[in-house]
């Protein structure tokens, strides 16, 4: 699909979500089949019973110890030519923005700037005060995450250009994330209202097309292979068990979906390098 970078969901050993099992002793294979395609992995620091600046702190501190030796390991290269590791932080405005300054700002209680533990921190932008809060907070950026067009503000395509124009004028990055439809009434019977169809490739486009309006650095997908909220562009064939019912592309072929993905980041790539000149 010519994505350069798998963000893997990340929670510290031990822990998952609801509907999980622990999964970091998964990372050094999933580090070293990364290594085999040449792709490279990013961390998205879930948030987990008790998650706050402190124990973030010993998060980054326990990735970047274990993994950030390995090759596969993404590394953001700054505008001051820093190379650093990336990590998003899931329902980053859980925590205040002020807890975050501890961590994230230099002058923070227990900063990690300017030490072996810096990195590019991006925050989940929702609502539309949550810039402010990222900002102050002492994040690197912002991403929108949901695959559902008009949801909340920050995943309403209508808004990234204003959202870019503040990370632009504050130094901040803007990471737009880009979905081919969303529907999660399996595990949500009541969000009917969010479902949006993926009309045979053409919400995934008008999205990625959106995207690129903003002459973003970065452009996430969501996402690769979350069933349950049908955002997946993996390779899909047509399944049915006796209590589900599994999404599928036909008439297109199996892959259609990381057919675009391919098509459209060769073309963000030549769009880029038109910006840049």
């Amino acid at each position: 699909a010519a994505a350069g970078v798998l963000v893997l969901s990340w929670y510290p050993p031990g822990l998952a979500d609801d509907n999980g099992e622990p999964s970091d002793s998964l990372v050094p294979s999933i580090l070293d089949a990364a290594h085999r395609y040449a792709i490279k992995v990013a961390f998205h620091i879930q948030p987990y019973k008790g998650r706050d600046d402190h124990t973030v702190h010993e998060n980054i501190k326990y990735i970047m110890d274990k993994y950030g030796s390995h090759t596969a390991f993404y590394k953001y290269k700054t505008g001051t030519g820093r190379s650093l590791p990336l990590f998003y932080i899931y329902d980053s405005y859980l925590t205040p923005a002020e807890s975050w300054a501890n961590l994230l700002t230099p002058s923070g209680s227990h900063s990690l700037r300017n030490t072996a533990y810096d990195a590019v921190f991006i925050a989940l932008l929702v609502e539309e005060g949550h810039k402010h809060d990222i900002l102050s907070a002492g994040y690197d950026g912002m991403y929108t995450y949901f695959a559902s067009n008009g949801f909340s503000f920050g995943s309403s395509h209508q808004n990234w250009k204003a959202i870019k124009t503040f990370c632009d004028s504050n130094n901040l990055m803007f990471i737009p994330s880009v979905g081919p439809g969303y529907i999660d009434t399996s595990i949500r019977p009541w969000n009917n209202h969010n479902t949006r169809n993926r009309v045979n490739g053409k919400y995934y486009e008008t999205a990625l097309q959106a995207a690129l309006m903003v002459r973003p650095e970065i452009v996430s997908i969501t996402s690769f292979n979350e069933w349950h909220e049908g955002t997946q562009i993996e390779k899909a064939v047509p399944k049915k068990t006796l209590t589900r019912l599994y999404l599928d592309y036909l008439p297109h072929q199996p892959s259609m979906y990381l057919e675009l993905t391919r098509r459209w980041a060769e073309h963000f790539s030549k769009e880029k390098e038109q910006w840049l000149m």
